[in-house]
């Protein structure tokens, strides 16, 4: 089971670090991969949930790109994305979608049994642990 960093989060949710490039980079430095949210406005990459909070470039995708999974929040980075290789998806409220590389993504609250489980509840996992492809969560620290 693989344990992706929601956001770049390490101990729970942190407004303050989400989807901030160095933030991004702390978690990949400890051999965790990460869930971020990626937009594509006006020419320019952004990382940020809710706004175009941090101004990156394609670069920082393109080197971090094995250790990524980005979260496309709007049709034009997803495509530019597919474009330039990345490992990527879309969804808002689907319960589930596929990535690029064909792996299922689950809505929170959703299980899947051969995907990515989203902020599952520590039971879901203790009872499918060894089933699931992987789990996506806030605080990585008790599964790394």
């Amino acid at each position: 089971m693989i344990v992706i960093s929601h956001r770049g989060n390490i101990d729970g949710p942190n407004p303050k670090t989400e989807n901030k490039p160095h933030q991004i980079e702390k978690v990949i430095s400890m051999d965790v991969q990460v869930e971020i949210d990626v937009r594509f406005v006006e020419n320019s990459w952004y990382l940020g949930h809710d706004d175009n909070q941090n101004r990156i470039d394609l670069s920082f995708l393109q080197e971090n790109k094995e250790m990524l999974w980005c979260h496309a929040k709007n049709i034009f980075a997803l495509e530019r994305m597919l474009e330039a290789g990345l490992h990527c998806f879309w969804h808002q409220e689907d319960y589930y979608t596929l990535t690029s590389k064909g792996i299922i993504w689950a809505y929170p609250n959703h299980y899947t049994g051969a995907g990515i489980l989203v902020m599952p509840s520590k039971e879901l996992i203790d009872k499918y642990r060894q089933s699931i492809y992987g789990i996506c969560v806030d605080d990585i620290r008790e599964f790394i």
